[in-house]
């Protein structure tokens, strides 16, 4: 049948468009109830070979379509019009320990989508009925991408295109160190200033051979702040894992930083409130007896912060904070309490009497690396922190498809809660 079969046709649209933009794939002029494979693949910056497949069977018409039709088996299954990008993971035999994350935010991520006859699991040696190649980007057209040149800070900032002036964001990863453009520059793609700082391994630590103080990410919100096409008035602060704790901190007790909302995932409000972060890793070092191994020997990092503190000298005081604050929680983050956390902080601004200003997005299933949506879940990964320099495998937790359908609700809910508070 396949044989006498006129040429598959293969479309995926859009074939360029922005990271979390989603893309619908057809297939069609394949036989009638026919058993097809489609497949993604991408061969990312390292070199390293990543995919994601599924099986489907034509309708009655020899055409099938993801956003309609569901998968029956292969790297997730039913329903799943982005299934292809989310579930991708590393080719087997890879190295072990692999993430997949895009360093170079000026060239595009490219999936090859391929359609195959059958329903395969291997594909050495396969030639595809027909291909696509997509383009995924974090800049959309006519985004700016500028290197900060102060010599005490390591950022980069994004402007999106047009004349501005526009509400900023400074964009904070986590524990592992240097600088992570790609939230930045997507950010700018929707309409915000956003500056991705690195403040583990900046320039001026690596001179000094000593961590940043408060004051570096205050010199940070002030450059932001008085940059030209910025509103001065309307800059939010957004952190991840580490970057959390920096993001509450700043936001109860400075007097320079002063966000307009402040967005937090998957982090904790636990620290020595008085410490500096050299004090906070010592702190997090004291623990290091809690750290549990799994059978995989993955590290479960989570009970380091745990049980949460009652003494107010480990946790920032949160009834402190006078900003809309959106707090984003996977109830499977192995790496931080997430989710205990959120709870205590939500217990901590009610007796305050600021809870108004708090959304908490919690999610079951989800794991720690809550990103934009259709990256790929990473349930476990290699990981060295700047604090202690131990390369470790850590878990970080979460379950593909749940985590998956998580990021991007969170996404749209952050995007809508930033256009809200910083535009409105």
């Amino acid at each position: 049948m396949w044989r006498q079969q006129r040429g598959v046709h293969l479309s995926a649209r859009p074939s360029r468009g922005l990271a979390d933009e989603r893309v619908a794939i057809l297939v069609q002029c394949a036989p009638p109830g026919g058993r097809i494979t489609l497949r993604a693949f991408h061969r990312c910056e390292d070199r390293h070979g990543w995919e994601a497949f599924a099986h489907y069977l034509t309708d009655a018409a020899g055409s099938l379509s993801v956003s309609r039709d569901p998968s029956l088996g292969g790297t997730y299954s039913g329903v799943e019009q982005m299934g292809l990008f989310w579930s991708i993971r590393s080719v087997p035999g890879s190295h072990p320990g692999l993430r997949l994350r895009k360093k170079n935010v000026q060239t595009p991520m490219e999936f090859t989508i391929s359609v195959y006859q059958d329903h395969l699991t291997d594909f050495t040696d396969q030639v595809p009925l027909a291909s696509q190649t997509v383009e995924r980007w974090y800049m959309a057209p006519g985004v700016l991408r500028t290197p900060i040149k102060d010599h005490e800070l390591t950022a980069t900032l994004f402007l999106p295109t047009g004349p501005g002036p526009f509400p900023a964001i400074l964009d904070l990863w986590g524990g592992g160190g240097q600088l992570v453009e790609y939230r930045a520059a997507l950010l700018a793609s929707h309409g915000f200033a956003a500056m991705a700082l690195d403040y583990m391994t900046p320039k001026i630590a690596v001179e000094t051979g000593k961590m940043v103080d408060n004051t570096y990410f205050e010199r940070a919100f002030k450059f932001l702040q008085q940059y030209p096409g910025v509103l001065a008035e309307r800059v939010a602060m957004l952190g991840l894992s580490f970057g959390v704790c920096v993001t509450l901190k700043m936001a109860a007790y400075s007097h320079v930083v002063k966000p307009r909302c402040a967005v937090c995932i998957s982090g904790s409000h636990v620290q020595p409130v008085d410490g500096t972060m050299a004090d906070i890793f010592a702190y997090f070092q004291r623990n290091e007896h809690k750290i549990q191994l799994n059978d995989e020997n993955q590290a479960i990092l989570r009970n380091l912060l745990l049980p949460i503190p009652t003494d107010s000298a480990f946790k920032v005081d949160v009834g402190r904070v006078q900003c809309p604050l959106l707090v984003v929680a996977g109830e499977d983050d192995q790496n931080w309490p997430a989710a205990e956390s959120a709870q205590d902080m939500k217990e901590m601004m009610e007796r305050a009497g600021n809870a108004h200003l708090l959304t908490v997005l919690s999610y079951p299933n989800a794991g720690h690396l809550l990103e934009p949506p259709y990256s790929p879940h990473t349930r476990a990964s290699s990981f060295r922190s700047v604090g202690s320099r131990e390369k470790i495998t850590a878990l970080w937790g979460g379950h593909c498809a749940a985590h998956s359908m998580a990021q991007e609700d969170a996404w749209t809910k952050t995007l809508d809660f930033l256009r809200h508070h910083l535009y409105a």
